[in-house]
């Protein structure tokens, strides 16, 4: 009965199922498993952007920075990582950087530059010089010679402050003044009887013999006071001697340790400029180990084991290492940071609390990524430092200065209220690889300056390639070296025919391969648990196809529940019979990882008017621009192929039926376009056909996109409610390229119970759907009266006629005028 119906109707013959889905055959591919293929090396078709990722890598010039744009998983992070790992390869180690103590500004730490893996050696020696005179100088200031010179200076200076004290005493006695010492200092008293007076004797003496004691007294604490005035500078004097003594016994230790460090680092001037400011230093603050003895023991051999570098009191003697490189063979850095902000980026100056208070010192500077890969390559994801407070500016301002700073985030808010450091700034040689998108790419170049300026390179990945046997080899190689590579069992010959048929469908167009690996890596991932789950020793095309339906299940909950509002007539899609001003519009739902496509009742509306097409979508704000363009489109392929001769008269209305979202896009103006000509024509339109395809304003049908997904959609819906054998979709023949359809859809179409017929113009489009013939001008200017054409331009003659007369008897003064404006106001309000 099918057939008989498929008859009767008479309905074009569609493509040809081979047309429909171009599939690869497993024979063709040139073995059984890709166990016996050889992994390919590298990227297939993106010799575009490896030229330039190899330019930007071995270019010595600065600002060859690079932005690597494209799509995710199209094997951007692989390809810049192997690219740069082989660049790195053949460039030398950088140096190492570490930061010492200034001992003249320690607010202002100095960088030092090292040949590369002395950093290290260089900590070493100077936390072993630390040990060793710590244990040295203590041991040293407890020798007999150390004490004998100690005492002979306590000796001379004591002998110089009790001289003079001592002649002073003798001279008061023979006055009868004794020099008494008190906790308090010296004091006089007057002798009587051989003996210190009291103070009540003092007082019971005659007037005259007291004023005697005190005038002499007096005069005596004029001489004591003159004596003890030189007190203090003996004080400074015996100081100054002690700590020459200190100097002069720490300079012969510190010498001797010193010695063995320089040896070591000989041939490093800077080296040894920071070490005779460590040995003057050392000398000047001796005191420093003598302090470290008093510390508390902690075990049983605690001068043995205990590291007295680790005191914080030494850190003024610390090495702090940026970043030391000792790696053999040698190769510059690459380095990847996955958290760009300010802090990772430049490094940072930690704080330590101390007794309510935050402090620092040089030994708390920390390297950042910048410190880390200087010398060789550092890769930032695009997005994530745009996104971190100031790290996109301090970035640009490292490269422009080629030094990296460290400023934290706290000082440049202005929030940062505590004393801080001014460390030297590094010398930066480094190469810069941003990763993103191309929208991103874009906006960058458009809005900083400075980009264009400071990456001057793009390298810019291809979204697919063209499939040719070529092209198809490789992609089945590059399968094989990830199976490999991730320990997934080997594809058989189907199954990567089956895969190779996904990468077609990904791109979109039956001609190319998507070089979206990623996505092609996750269906085998998938494909490889349900072989194992099957007990099996090679994944099979028929788990390469469950993978794909299951992912595709998985995503189908919105889709399936759109079905469903159709299938129970809550939404209303006729997929049979025919209508006039009504048709089935396609569009693409893209929800999630599975866009998928849905059809949606176009109707028109027509009457006479002012000539003023409405679309009602635009009219409440849920038509995007692009909606908007091609429904402007329409009007104008109305106003210069029909009624030339007279004003258009014609006031028209478009609406998406049960449409509470937005709509974008121009796919649906052909089928817009076709309701209005049925609406004009008054001829239905066949309900069992669904239209996709964008028009110009020549009446030309242009292609689209997600037509697979517009197909299928209509499908299900038909295949929900009962194939006919006359249903199927108008598209674009432009878009034939672009078919990859699933096999059932391909199946029906064999069988004859589905269509895909391919329209380039609109006239062929319109008899497709009614049957009827579009007609064309004949040599009079006019249409066939029983054509679409005709009856179209016809019923807008008589719209301009009825308006014509409206317009006279307005003009005559008659009372029907103000009634059709308020009828046309009336109409237009309901249009909006």
């Amino acid at each position: 009965m099918v057939g008989k119906a498929r008859k009767k109707s008479a309905l074009p013959a569609g493509l040809s199922f081979k047309r429909l889905r171009a599939e690869c055959d497993p024979e063709t591919l040139g073995f059984d498993t890709t166990a016996s293929l050889k992994p390919a090396r590298g990227l297939t078709g993106q010799d575009r952007a490896i030229d330039a990722i190899k330019l930007s890598a071995n270019i010595d010039h600065k600002d060859f920075n690079l932005y690597v744009l494209g799509r995710e998983g199209t094997g951007r992070h692989t390809a810049v990582a192997r690219l740069l790992s082989d660049a790195a390869a053949t460039r030398p180690l950088p140096c190492d950087w570490v930061y010492v103590n200034n001992f003249d500004a320690p607010h202002k730490p100095h960088a030092m530059k090292l040949t590369p893996g002395t950093a290290a050696e260089l900590k070493l020696a100077m936390q072993s010089l630390v040990d060793d005179l710590a244990n040295d100088i203590p041991a040293l200031f407890e020798s007999e010679d150390y004490q004998t010179q100690r005492r002979a200076i306590e000796e001379e200076f004591g002998q110089k402050h009790e001289e003079p004290i001592a002649e002073f005493s003798e001279r008061a006695h023979a006055q009868n003044v004794a020099l008494l010492r008190t906790p308090m200092g010296f004091m006089l008293s007057a002798i009587v009887d051989g003996k210190p007076i009291k103070p009540e004797v003092y007082e019971a003496l005659p007037t005259e013999q007291r004023k005697a004691i005190d005038t002499k007294i007096e005069e005596l604490q004029k001489q004591l006071a003159d004596i003890l005035k030189h007190g203090p500078q003996l004080e400074k004097e015996h100081r100054h001697r002690i700590e020459e003594l200190h100097a002069a016994m720490a300079e012969q230790i510190v010498s001797i340790r010193m010695k063995e460090v320089e040896t070591q680092f000989a041939q490093a001037d800077n080296v040894l400029a920071y070490l005779e400011n460590v040995r003057v230093d050392m000398i000047s603050n001796a005191e420093l180990f003598l302090m470290s003895v008093t510390r508390p023991n902690g075990g049983p051999f605690p001068e043995v084991i205990h590291k007295y570098h680790q005191d914080p009191r030494f850190d003024r003697y610390a090495v702090n290492i940026m970043v030391s490189h000792d790696e053999a063979p040698p190769a510059a850095p690459i380095v990847t940071e996955e958290m760009p902000s300010l802090g990772h980026l430049t490094g940072r100056i930690e704080y330590v609390s101390e007794m309510g208070t935050l402090s620092t010192n040089f030994t708390l500077i920390k390297p950042g990524a910048l410190h880390r890969a200087n010398g060789g390559y550092l890769v930032l994801d695009a997005n994530r430092i745009l996104s971190e407070p100031y790290a996109w500016d301090t970035l640009k301002r490292c490269l422009q200065s080629q030094s990296i700073s460290i400023t934290s985030l706290a000082e440049r808010l202005s929030l940062s209220s505590t004393v801080t450091l001014e460390p030297d700034p590094i010398p930066l040689d480094i190469r810069i690889i941003l990763v993103g998108g191309r929208r991103l790419h874009m906006l960058l170049l458009h809005l900083d300056p400075e980009f264009g300026k400071l990456f001057k390179l793009e390298a810019d990945f291809e979204d697919d390639l063209p499939r040719t046997a070529k092209n198809t080899r490789a992609l089945a190689r590059i399968v094989a070296g990830y199976a490999s590579r991730e320990n997934l069992k080997p594809l058989t010959a189907a199954a990567v025919a089956a895969l190779l048929d996904h990468a077609v469908r990904l791109a979109g167009d039956s001609t190319k391969l998507t070089l979206e690996l990623s996505k092609l890596t996750d269906v085998m991932r998938e494909a490889d648990f349900y072989a194992t789950g099957h007990k099996q020793d090679l994944i099979s095309d028929d788990d390469i196809d469950h993978a794909i339906k299951q992912s595709v299940l998985r995503g189908s909950r919105i889709k399936e529940r759109m079905q469903e509002a159709v299938t129970r007539k809550t939404i209303l899609i006729d997929v049979k019979g025919q209508s006039v001003g009504q048709i089935n519009g396609l569009s693409v739902v893209g929800i999630g990882k599975n866009p998928f496509g849905r059809p949606s009742r176009i109707t028109a509306r027509v009457r006479m008017g002012s000539g003023r097409l409405v679309d009602i979508e635009r009219e409440v704000e849920l038509g995007g621009p692009l909606h908007s363009k091609g429904v402007l489109i329409l009007g104008s392929y109305l106003a210069s192929h029909y009624a030339l001769d007279v004003p258009m008269s014609l006031h028209a209305s478009l609406v998406f039926e049960q449409s509470y979202g937005g709509i974008d896009g121009d796919s649906a103006s052909s089928a817009e376009l076709y309701a209005l000509l049925s609406a004009l024509s008054g001829v239905s339109i066949r309900q069992g056909f669904a239209v996709t395809g964008s028009v110009n304003q020549n009446g030309d049908v242009q292609a689209i996109g997600g037509v697979n997904e517009k197909i299928e959609g209509f499908f299900d819906i038909c295949m929900a409610q009962g194939l006919t054998g006359d249903q199927g979709v108008l598209i674009p023949a432009s878009n034939v390229d672009h078919l990859m359809l699933r096999r059932d859809v391909v199946e029906a179409a064999k069988s004859e119970d589905f269509r895909v017929i391919p329209v380039k113009t609109i006239d062929q489009g319109i008899e497709i759907l009614t049957g009827t013939p579009a007609g064309k001008r004949g040599r009079r200017g006019k249409f066939p009266e029983d054509s679409i054409n005709g009856k179209v331009e016809a019923q807008l003659h008589a719209f301009a006629e009825t308006r014509r007369q409206f317009g006279a008897k307005d003009d005559g003064g008659a009372d029907a005028g103000p009634d059709m404006d308020a009828d046309i106001g009336t109409d237009l309000g309901a249009g909006r």
